[in-house]
């Protein structure tokens, strides 16, 4: 894994990888949509694992950059898709891009407050408090798509799972092809998801910049 495990990453003067992981960007590809490759690869994932055309409806849980190309992806197969999150400015933006919202505490009070249920349900938001709320919010024999990762442990209940019978599938990295090509097609544009782009010379402070509440995608422009 380049930058993960054992290999420099892209942020390292020099690298080296295999040619087997370069692709070709279509002409009509912009850099600025480019860049979204390998989350929206992620988010295609979903594709790969899960019938999704035998669903009429869809819920995401989070509103950050991954849980908002997974949105965009799911709308690509399903007529209607619902993301759920706390921050307004960033479920404005799934708004801007055709994709119903609905905001939420991000606690334990959202347990009662929330009374819709989902076939599919994908858990993107990054916290513990996810997965209890896509449990809830899940139809019996539905089927739950785990997307976070954080640090740290959680204590997990079960029994819904079990009662409901539940189909639990976790979801990681993604197929690049898959993504071009929904870019190559006009299908997906998440050039929305760009706060704001900084020229090289100014790195640090763009990743600083990174840090503040309500930031989505950060760009660095040689």
């Amino acid at each position: 894994m380049l930058g993960i495990v054992a290999h420099d990453g892209a942020f390292a003067e020099y690298l080296a990888l295999p040619l087997e992981s370069l692709h070709v960007v279509p002409k009509n590809v912009t850099d600025e949509q480019a860049v979204f490759v390998e989350p929206l690869a992620a988010a295609c994932e979903i594709l790969e694992q899960v019938n999704v055309k035998k669903f009429r409806s869809a819920a995401v849980l989070g509103d950050g950059k991954l849980a908002q190309l997974i949105a965009l992806v799911l709308r690509t197969a399903i007529p209607r898709v619902v993301m759920y999150g706390k921050h307004e400015k960033k479920l404005a933006v799934a708004r801007r891009g055709g994709i119903q919202t609905k905001r939420i505490s991000g606690d334990a009070s959202d347990l009662k407050h929330v009374k819709e249920h989902f076939p599919l349900l994908v858990e993107a938001t990054g916290s513990p408090s996810g997965l209890p709320l896509a449990q809830h919010m899940a139809e019996p024999r539905g089927t739950l798509v785990l997307k976070s990762t954080f640090h740290g442990t959680t204590p997990v209940e079960t029994w819904p799972m079990v009662v409901k019978e539940i189909t639990v599938v976790g979801s990681r990295c993604g197929p690049f092809a898959r993504a071009i090509a929904l870019l190559r097609a006009g299908k997906v544009d998440p050039t929305a998801l760009i706060t704001h782009t900084f020229p090289l010379a100014r790195a640090h402070k763009a990743i600083n910049f990174t840090q503040q509440r309500g930031i989505l995608k950060v760009l660095l422009k040689p």
